[in-house]
């Protein structure tokens, strides 16, 4: 898949079939929409292209208007979404920088410069709930009676929906232990339609096997080993360290995991991500979210300072608790150990079960 940041590049395809979204944790109705879009750009012989915006409108609006509440926690980084694109087979990935200028076209200049001028299109596919322009005055309809004039087809895909019996429709996550099912609900069954939102929620519950259905995988996050305090090392617990600027993750808190990309084989661990509460915030990371992670058994091929560089991947597994603030290094050396030892309880419980 290639990449392109903006669209002055001669390497973006003259004429393509075209999906727009934010694509926050490339979930399983982002798949399926991404799917039909590779059909259509096959049957076409042209491109199947994903447009998509950094940062989030709504990170961009709450910046505008000087209300950090606004902005939503977010699934995944723009890295792990740009994984998560190129392994659903999307030939090029537009990311279009979300700014004044782009947040000003209206309608009609978006469809015109962006989508017919910008990316040469052929086909556009589209979410029931879609909306663009300014001031989010462009729908469905004018999108299609713009296609009758310029001449790109037009279609929009209904939600990809999750179904639980016994329960009312809602928008969100049915109770902890219902039987969810993937797919279109039955007719003893309420559909529970698959967004972001829905995946936020999981991840800030903790509920890390429903984030997985929602998904389509276990979650994870990846990033480049950097050099921290190195502070775990003294208290005897060696973390590899992912630092991320300007990321408000939807998770948070103590988790077992998988760490990938270290060795040939996944390294179990446990690990923190968030702010390190019990830290100084004017320590390195600066009071940023950090995901810090030990491994419960450190690979001996890499030596004391092998993963320094590496990009390993994180799959988070199961929460243990959220953050907690300890009073000092020995209480939470204790804390550490404890999390250590659930985390082995845990991985033998679940040896066999993987999401």
């Amino acid at each position: 898949m290639k990449v392109f940041r903006g669209l002055q590049h001669p390497g973006i395809a003259p004429a393509s079939a075209i999906t727009i979204g934010n694509f926050d944790g490339v979930h399983r109705g982002h798949q399926a929409m991404l799917a039909l879009l590779k059909s259509e750009a096959q049957q076409r012989g042209v491109a199947s292209v994903a447009l998509t915006f950094e940062p989030h409108p709504r990170d961009y609006f709450a910046e505008m208007h000087q209300k950090p509440d606004l902005a939503p926690a977010r699934v995944g980084t723009l890295r792990d979404k740009l994984s998560d694109l190129a392994k659903c087979g999307v030939d090029q990935t537009v990311v279009l920088p979300f700014n004044a200028a782009l947040a000003g076209l209206s309608p009609q200049d978006f469809i015109t410069k962006v989508l017919v001028q910008g990316l040469g299109a052929r086909y556009v596919l589209v979410g029931d709930d879609f909306r663009f322009g300014k001031a989010r005055a462009g729908d469905y309809a004018l999108l299609d009676a713009a296609g009758e004039e310029q001449g790109f087809d037009v279609a929009r895909m209904n939600s990809y929906e999750i179904s639980y019996p016994h329960a009312r429709r809602s928008s969100s996550l049915p109770p902890e232990g219902a039987q969810i099912a993937l797919g279109r609900p039955g007719s003893d069954s309420h559909g529970l339609r698959v967004s972001s939102s829905l995946v936020r929620e999981a991840l800030g519950q903790g509920r890390m096997a429903d984030a997985a259905r929602l998904l389509g995988r276990p979650y994870c996050i990846s990033g480049h080993v950097v050099h921290g305090r190195k502070l775990g090392r003294t208290l005897g617990f060696k973390t590899l360290n992912l630092r991320f600027a300007h990321w408000k993750p939807a998770a948070s808190g103590i988790f077992v995991v998988l760490v990938h990309g270290l060795t040939d084989k996944p390294v179990q661990g446990v690990a923190n991500l968030g702010v390190r509460p019990s830290l100084d915030p004017n320590d390195v990371n600066g009071g940023r979210v950090l995901l810090e992670t030990h491994c419960l058994d450190w690979p001996a091929e890499l030596g004391p300072e092998g993963a320094y560089g590496k990009i390993i991947r994180v799959e988070l597994l199961h929460k243990l608790h959220d953050e907690l603030k300890y009073d000092g290094l020995e209480s939470l050396t204790r804390g550490i150990h404890q999390d250590c030892d659930d985390a082995r309880a845990w991985l033998t419980t679940h040896a066999s079960t993987r999401i």
